[in-house]
């Protein structure tokens, strides 16, 4: 979504901070190789991922969604140093891609990848976490509340991507449109639930950020 004139846009990515070396290579190899590019967080996005991390400083972060593992690095910026962050995906075929960039990074050891279902992965998890990406399959978003909300800390903070969904949320729901329909079920979830308290962001596809009290 382009909330912004191009110019606007340009000037608000020339005053944030910069892309790091290792991230504007993940970048490139990703457009060169893997499928769906447009997936990647990017540079702004991925600086703002990593200005909330660095000020909530967690001590361990779940991901759901890795694709080739930028918006990870991103948030593993602001983790303690005896952290830990966990992120799933299920393609299989991107694991090593995701890894050879992790062992790059300053964070290779603290990062665990999981290869699976996150509904099934993330009850296993002996964690409690201080912040959670949500990045993936639209279908479950309302399903990855339920099932995270309750390792989340109090005061823990969980950042949800593509809200907007390219503003199909203002548009009438197509009858097999399950994407549209769970994000408009998600967003409403999270106003309303009393566990939590959000603000809805218009950072590029929509970034809703809610803080557990």
């Amino acid at each position: 979504m382009h909330f912004l004139s191009d110019e606007l846009d340009n000037y608000v990515v020339a005053h944030s901070e910069n892309e790091p070396e290792l991230l504007q290579q993940l970048t490139r190899e990703t457009y060169q190789k893997i499928l769906q590019p447009r997936m990647l967080s990017g540079h702004y996005q991925g600086r703002v991922l990593s200005i909330i991390s660095k000020l909530i400083n967690p001590k361990n972060i779940l991901e759901i969604g890795t694709y080739t593992g930028y918006s990870a690095l991103c948030l593993a910026e602001g983790m303690q140093r005896d952290g830990e962050l966990h992120t799933i995906d299920i393609n299989e075929e991107l694991v090593d891609f995701q890894r050879s960039y992790f062992d790059k990074s300053d964070y290779g050891h603290q990062i665990h990848q999981h290869l699976g279902s996150a509904l099934d992965i993330i009850p296993e998890l002996d964690k409690t976490f201080d912040l959670v990406f949500i990045d993936a399959d639209k279908p479950n978003y309302v399903n990855y509340f339920h099932v995270i909300i309750d390792k989340l800390n109090t005061g823990g903070v969980i950042l949800s991507d593509n809200v907007l969904w390219s503003g199909k949320i203002l548009d009438k729901v197509k009858k097999d449109d399950t994407s549209t329909q769970t994000l408009l079920d998600y967003n409403k979830l999270l106003k309303e639930d009393t566990r939590i308290e959000t603000v809805l962001l218009p950072i590029r596809d929509g970034l809703t950020i809610s803080r557990k009290v």
